[in-house]
């Protein structure tokens, strides 16, 4: 299937784009390689006027940092049924910089007019996964639910979601990234349901009659009155059915405070309610969800940290030529080891 969609190069080469439609590829123009460099559409028919396009090739793909893996899923479709060998790091594992990540073996005209898809494809999914694998691990053990779909275009909220379960993110918002990964999605009501309602207690009664049984309830507390007291107020309302309270608590209200999770926390036990939990989300990166956790969170909501997570920048380099190991200036010849490869197809 890879080598039949690149063989109208000139498509690519002289695409003539509709004014009325998103500004997003879709699928079909990736696989068709309309989303890649054009030199490598300009590599490709050079290589195949001096007939050398079928060469078979060896290319390994690395970072020069650190972080942790992910992307295959889409690397694989993207490269079709091609006679290829692709080897790669598990997903969701922790890399070191320079370390081989990705290697493909076959003939070249079977993907590389694709290096630059397949480049982006891991270094977003994998910078997603790093910052949200930052923010499980300073949770230690607490949930964390990425809540970043409203903070990149919607192209791409699903698979950043899904590198951020795979990174080990409990649970995730955007309704298809979470389905992608095989997961329900996870999310309670925004301020809207409660402003348009006008009584933060009537809204939860509403969306305790409204929920399946089985289903958590939980409530956010910080759109009209002092969070502490909304908290009690609800949590008396609900009594046993309430799971958690949310704090969303906007900056120009401090945000949420260490001291505002630890009275509540406070409040909350005196009251007779230990078991009710409190959920953070606003503005949250790793120092402060160690922070919260510390005085008395149980639950984390992030989204931009994840969603604005700087992309691990990845290389491919060809290493083998037609069984002859190689490399440009600055590089290894040759097939670099690297035990922790799997094998994903071939």
């Amino acid at each position: 299937m890879a080598l039949k969609r690149l063989e109208n190069l000139s498509e690519a080469r002289n695409l003539d784009v509709p004014s009325a439609r998103l500004l997003s590829a879709d699928h079909e123009e990736i696989l068709a390689g309309h989303t890649t460099d054009i030199y490598f559409v300009k590599t490709l028919e050079l290589l195949r006027a001096s007939g050398r396009a079928s060469t078979p090739v060896v290319a390994e793909i690395f970072c020069r940092r650190e972080g942790v893996f992910a992307g295959t899923p889409d690397l694989l479709r993207l490269l079709g049924d091609a006679p290829l060998r692709v080897e790669a790091l598990p997903e969701g594992s922790p890399f070191r910089p320079k370390e081989v990540l990705v290697r493909i073996e076959g003939s070249y005209e079977a993907f590389g007019m694709y290096e630059t898809v397949i480049l982006g494809m891991l270094a977003s999914s994998s910078g997603w996964a790093t910052a949200a694998s930052l923010c499980v691990e300073a949770a230690r053990g607490k949930p964390v639910l990425c809540f970043g779909a409203r903070h990149v275009h919607p192209a791409v909220a699903p698979v950043m979601e899904r590198a951020a379960l795979i990174a080990g993110c409990s649970g995730a918002s955007c309704i298809l990234g979470a389905r992608m990964a095989g997961r329900q999605p996870q999310g309670t009501i925004p301020h809207a349901a409660i402003l348009i309602v006008g009584d933060t207690v009537e809204l939860a009664r509403l969306y305790d009659d409204y929920l399946p049984e089985g289903e958590a309830r939980t409530i956010l507390v910080d759109t009209f009155k002092d969070e502490a007291e909304e908290a009690l107020r609800v949590a008396r309302s609900l009594k046993g059915r309430l799971a958690g309270i949310r704090l969303d608590t906007p900056g120009e209200r401090g945000g949420v405070t260490p001291s505002l999770v630890e009275e509540i926390r406070a409040r909350l036990d005196l009251e007779g309610f230990p078991d009710v939990a409190i959920f953070v989300s606003g503005g949250l990166d790793p120092d402060r969800i160690a922070l919260l956790s510390q005085v008395g969170a149980d639950g984390f909501g992030v989204g931009s940290y994840i969603a604005h997570a700087t992309p691990r920048d990845m290389t491919m380099d060809l290493k083998v030529i037609d069984g002859r190991p190689v490399a440009k200036r600055g590089r290894i010849p040759g097939r670099i080891a690297n035990e922790r490869l799997v094998l994903l197809r071939g």
